[in-house]
């Protein structure tokens, strides 16, 4: 009898994804879904769907998932944990969704320090709706509605959500990775394990940033994309811890 190595976590389902190839929300559909698994939080965790490529998220994760109205993600998570404070509450959010749209409720969630656990995707741009220019888009990127490159005069820089939400008092965990290499991708894993045990210790707010890829609408092949993420996002995006309440006090 053969002993086995490896297979597909339990908080999948078995609905066949519909990212592009190259993009990175498979990757951290899986990380989200085995540290659940492994933590034994399935049967009591509730995620949230924003509006987006991820938009059907409901379909993947074998967790009780609501779908929220575009950016309004935070707010019902809001309302999911405080009326089942016992259940893991978790938003899949990207910067299109989070970043503008949702800025606000995203900003109030974590200003309230509600204990949920935010997993925010950066990939620079709107990827369901045709690669339109994000508030995280970088400068000189061309995109629809930014043909000539992003500029500091027309569209101002391109957002810091990470260093920006550092700043509000009762954030209790943040980080911002990525998962372009394995050694990463472990790296990504334990983050969110962590998040998810700071939230059953009732600790607050936690938010993980991701670098993540559109290789269709960066016009992109996935391997140039995962270099483009690893190279030019991180420069302007670097990765690493920017807040712990574990390790500031």
């Amino acid at each position: 009898m053969n002993d086995i190595i490896y297979q597909k976590t339990k908080g999948l389902t078995n609905q066949a994804m519909s990212y592009c190839p190259g993009c990175t929300h498979g990757i951290i559909h899986k990380l989200v879904a085995e540290v659940l698994e492994e933590m034994n939080l399935l049967n009591h965790t509730v995620g949230i769907a924003s509006v987006g490529c991820s938009v059907m998220s409901y379909y993947y994760f074998d967790c009780d998932m609501i779908q929220a109205s575009h950016g309004r993600a935070c707010a019902v998570a809001t309302g999911v944990k405080r009326t089942h404070p016992n259940n893991i509450v978790f938003t899949y959010q990207g910067d299109g969704d989070l970043a503008s749209i949702g800025i606000a409720e995203t900003i109030h969630a974590a200003n309230r320090g509600e204990n949920i656990t935010v997993i925010f995707i950066n990939n620079g741009i709107y990827g369901m709706t045709g690669g339109q220019m994000a508030p995280t888009t970088l400068l000189g990127k061309k995109t629809t509605t930014s043909p000539y490159g992003r500029n500091i005069e027309d569209h101002g820089m391109p957002i810091k959500i990470a260093e920006m939400f550092a700043t509000i008092p009762k954030v209790a965990y943040l980080e911002r990775l990525s998962v372009g290499t394995p050694q990463k991708v472990k790296k990504a894993k334990k983050s969110i394990e962590k998040a998810i045990r700071y939230q059953q210790e009732g600790k607050g707010f936690t938010m993980l940033e991701f670098l993540s890829t559109c290789p269709v609408n960066w016009g992109l092949t996935p391997i140039e994309a995962i270099k483009y993420a690893e190279k030019e996002m991180t420069e302007y995006y670097p990765l690493g811890v920017f807040k712990d309440v574990d390790q500031d006090a």
